[in-house]
């Protein structure tokens, strides 16, 4: 079976600027869906997101989305059972092991933030050795990780840890500057960034029984 796999990061509250958001089976936020990290912000999110037809929805917070770490009861009822918030946390979907983590090196005084080394390094030991979709909100080092500034912004204890799990697909976003994806042994990394909208959602095939996956054009 083949699961098509739809996916954004840093929306910033802008998802009505899409010109349309293709169609398949997982819809999945890489967190910064919002900007000052409100429920009133997430309000009109949560209904974009509730209304979207995908099957399965999973939405990873970023260092932006404020209220699932303030408000995290209310921010989860916001978004409605058909929406998955996945925070150190996985899900099997289709046979495919699914996991989720917000966390990202310190950067300014924004959410999940840890310190680089052992803080980090112990939320990634998390990642189960199955995993077959990983989603992160910050990039691992060296991969989709540039700003602007030609500064590397991804955490190398990330990096390691795909090394070991080998997941067939490990997106994420936060690096707005850097998006795109590229394979590296058996894993197809993707910064799936839409730098407030202004580039569309990426899209994969991913096959459940081979552990494959091929990234999909997107439409123009």
């Amino acid at each position: 079976m083949v699961l098509r796999v739809v996916a954004v990061a840093d929306t910033h509250t802008f998802q009505s600027d899409f010109a349309s958001v293709p169609d398949g089976d997982v819809f999945v936020h890489a967190g910064d869906l919002l900007r000052a990290g409100t429920l009133d912000e997430l309000a009109p999110v949560a209904a974009w997101l509730r209304a979207l037809p995908h099957r399965y929805k999973i939405v990873v917070p970023g260092n932006h989305d404020w209220c699932f770490v303030r408000e995290a009861s209310a921010a989860r009822a916001m978004l409605g059972p058909t929406v998955m918030v996945l925070e150190d946390s996985g899900v099997e979907l289709e046979g495919v092991r699914v996991w989720g983590s917000p966390w990202q090196p310190a950067y300014h005084d924004w959410a999940y933030n840890l310190p680089r080394g052992k803080s980090l390094a112990d939320k990634w030991s998390l990642i189960p050795d199955d995993t077959r979709l990983l989603i992160t909100h910050g990039p691992p080092a060296d991969i989709g990780d540039r700003t602007l500034t030609r500064h590397r912004n991804g955490c190398a204890d990330l990096r390691e840890r795909v090394r070991v799990v080998r997941p067939a697909l490990h997106v994420f976003g936060h690096i707005h500057e850097d998006g795109g994806a590229w394979r590296i042994d058996d894993t197809l990394f993707a910064n799936v960034t839409t730098w407030e909208c202004e580039r569309p959602p990426s899209v994969f095939d991913l096959d459940a029984q081979t552990a494959t996956v091929v990234s999909v054009p997107p439409r123009r």
